[in-house]
């Protein structure tokens, strides 16, 4: 008896083959997103000894990618300090700075005050359809 390819068994069966639902993303942005700096890092190996090397290797990166790469996407903070709280006194303390940069040399600022990078109220990869978008009070569009 042989097995067959399950696209061979699927067509047998008059089933579909479909990775996802119609209009739906089964995509994580986020995962993608630190996949894609995991892949590009100057340090990431081509090919890992063995499985312990990989590891070691994660290990430290996750480390790294948590505790001190700065996103963009959530105001360049770490996802330590969103998740610990800690973002809304980072964010006070660039504010300081800035207003100290500011006050010495207003001419590098064109005289406009520099704002860090804000914070997001909220991060989803698939809102619900009935929520409102608190970053600017409108109903989100997103199917």
């Amino acid at each position: 008896m042989r097995s067959k390819p399950v696209a061979a068994l699927l067509l047998d069966l008059d089933v579909a083959k479909s990775h996802s639902r119609p209009y739906v993303s089964d995509d994580n942005p986020f995962s993608e997103a630190q996949f894609k700096t995991l892949k590009y890092r100057p340090d990431f190996q081509a090919r890992f000894g063995c499985l312990a090397d990989a590891r070691v290797f994660c290990h430290q990166f996750f480390a790294w990618y948590n505790d001190q790469h700065q996103h963009s996407g959530i105001g360049y903070m770490t996802p330590h300090s969103i998740h610990y709280g800690t973002a809304q006194a980072i964010h006070a303390t660039r504010q300081a700075t800035l207003d100290k940069a500011f006050l010495a040399h207003p001419n590098r600022f064109k005289g406009k005050q520099p704002q860090p990078h804000h914070l997001p109220t909220e991060v989803w990869i698939n809102p619900p359809k009935d929520s409102i978008n608190l970053n600017t009070n409108q109903p989100n569009t997103l199917n």
